[in-house]
């Protein structure tokens, strides 16, 4: 499947892929420590109303899920000055390498700067690193908290 068959919508115009969202971020990076799904659940539910700061898009092809990535506030508490995030990246692995994961990456990005601000951040492992800069984040550190994360972000032009 090409990117060019996917579709990102906004979770709030297509609220029945509300549960693979939710469970895939949960099982991602919630499940491991031991946090139940009903708290990605209650996070994912502000996302729905109508003004929502945190953003949840979804890639779908028709009913079918592919993929998501939220805008937060705060994803990494090593830097809690920094917002806005683009957060909860995820392609389920069969659609992985086909350019979906940085077409909602790029999408993510552009609605935090389109909605006002001047820069928005991304984290992740050093093995993404690549990945992330192809796409036009900026590597802004690296080796950060106990997961040893890299800090990216993206600016308005």
């Amino acid at each position: 499947m090409s990117d060019q068959t996917v579709t990102v919508s906004d979770l709030r115009d297509a609220r029945h892929f509300f549960d693979d969202v939710a469970d895939r971020i949960w099982r991602a990076w919630w499940e491991p420590h031991g946090f139940p799904l009903s708290h990605i659940t209650g996070l994912l539910e502000d996302s729905l109303a109508e003004d929502a700061e945190p953003l949840c898009l979804v890639a779908h092809d028709g009913d079918r899920f592919i993929g998501t990535a939220s805008v937060i506030a705060s994803d990494l508490e090593e830097r809690p000055a920094l917002t806005p995030w683009v957060a909860a990246v995820w392609v389920d692995p069969p659609f992985r390498g086909g350019g979906i994961g940085g077409k909602i990456v790029l999408k993510a990005a552009h609605a935090a700067l389109d909605g006002g601000a001047d820069a928005v951040h991304l984290c992740a492992l050093p093995g993404k690193r690549a990945f992330y800069e192809r796409l036009g984040w900026r590597l802004d550190e690296m080796d950060v908290g106990e997961d040893r994360l890299d800090v990216f972000s993206m600016r308005r032009p």
